[in-house]
């Protein structure tokens, strides 16, 4: 892992995101020690890819999500309603 100073984020910070963007990992060093890690950002879905899937859940039963849940959190809860 390649580490950059601070002012080479200033000077040629464009050049040090391409190297990340393809897949890089750079440390930021500041007088001489390590302060951060830059990384690539985790792959995300796009807003079909999840429209997509959230249409092919199986549909949720709250009575007995909430009576699992009664159960683990706080069995008091049960009967409160």
């Amino acid at each position: 892992m390649e580490r950059v100073s601070v002012r080479d984020i200033r000077n040629r910070g464009g050049r040090v995101l391409d190297r990340v963007q393809r897949g890089e990992r750079v440390i930021v060093t500041r007088d001489g020690e390590d302060v951060a890690e830059l990384r690539p950002v985790r792959g995300g879905l796009s807003a079909e890819a999840l429209t997509s899937r959230w249409r092919n859940l199986p549909p949720v039963d709250f009575e007995s999500m909430r009576r699992d849940t009664d159960e683990v959190f706080d069995p008091d809860l049960q009967n409160t309603r």
